[in-house]
C-alpha cells in the first residue's frame, strides 16, 4: 500500500473483528513510526503496548463501572475541547457525532443508547491490541505536536499491515485507572490510547467517513508559478 492509499483508507474505526495481531507487527510499526518529526530529535513520545488478559484485564476492571461514571470518568488530566467552542469547529464536531449515531440507528435523544456506544471505547470497540501513548508533565506545546505526529504515523503505518486504527482520547477521563493499571510514573501523564486490529467491514459503524473541510477553507498558497 502507498502513502496516497493509506492516507485515504486512514479512518477511526469502531468495530474490530476478534482476530489477533502478532507482536512482531506491532512493535514494527511502533518502531517505525519514531521517524515521526520531532522538534530537536527530543522523541518525547512513550508507548505501552497491552494484547491478551492484559487488555481483557483492563476492560474487566471498568466494564462495572460504566453504567454510573458516564461520561465523566474520573476527569481530566487535560482539556480535550475547548470550552465554549466556536464555529466551525463547533459545527463539525456536530456533524461527525450525528453520522456515527445514525449509522447505528440511535438518535439524538436517546441518551442511554449514546453512552452505551461511547462505553465501548472502553471496550476498545473489539481490538486485541490496545496503544496508549504518554509524555513528560513539564514538556510544552511543541512536545505534544510530536506525540501527534507519532500518533499519526503509527495508524499510517497499520494500514500498511492491513491493519485499522481508533485514536482514543477518551481515555483521559479514566486516567487514574490507567496510570494505576501501567504502573505509569509520576512524571508521565496519558495523552491518548488507541486501538488496533483488523476492522469488521460488515459493521454499520464502520460504513461512514467523517467529512474534511475543502481545500481553500484552510488553505492559502501565495506566489506560486502556473
Amino acid at each position: 500500500m502507498d502513502i496516497f492509499d493509506a492516507v485515504s483508507s486512514r479512518y477511526s474505526c469502531r468495530a474490530f473483528l476478534n482476530k489477533p495481531v502478532p507482536e512482531q507487527v506491532v512493535r514494527d510499526i511502533v518502531a517505525r513510526a519514531a521517524r515521526a518529526p520531532s522538534a530537536g530529535n527530543m522523541q518525547p513520545w512513550r508507548v505501552y503496548a497491552l494484547a491478551g488478559k492484559r487488555v481483557e484485564d483492563l476492560k474487566a476492571l471498568l466494564r462495572p463501572r460504566m453504567a454510573s461514571e458516564l461520561p465523566k470518568g474520573e476527569g481530566v488530566e487535560y482539556v480535550i475541547y475547548p470550552q465554549p467552542m466556536a464555529d466551525p469547529y463547533r459545527a463539525r464536531s456536530f456533524t461527525v457525532g450525528e453520522l456515527l449515531y445514525q449509522s447505528i440507528g440511535v438518535p439524538r435523544e436517546d441518551k442511554p443508547a449514546r453512552y452505551k456506544q461511547y462505553a465501548r471505547n472502553y471496550e476498545f470497540f473489539g481490538a486485541p491490541v490496545a496503544l496508549f501513548f504518554a509524555r513528560e508533565k513539564e514538556h510544552g506545546a511543541a512536545q505534544w505536536a510530536d506525540i501527534g505526529g507519532y500518533l499519526q504515523t503509527v495508524a499510517l503505518l497499520a494500514r500498511g499491515h492491513d491493519l485499522h486504527t481508533c485514536p482514543q482520547q477518551a481515555w483521559v477521563s479514566f486516567h487514574k485507572t490507567v496510570r494505576a493499571f501501567l504502573d505509569l510514573p509520576d512524571h508521565l501523564m496519558i495523552y491518548s490510547g488507541m486501538a488496533l486490529g483488523y476492522e469488521d467491514p460488515a459493521a454499520p459503524i464502520n460504513q461512514w467517513r467523517s467529512p474534511r473541510a475543502p481545500l481553500d477553507d484552510f488553505a492559502v498558497f501565495d506566489d506560486f508559478e502556473s
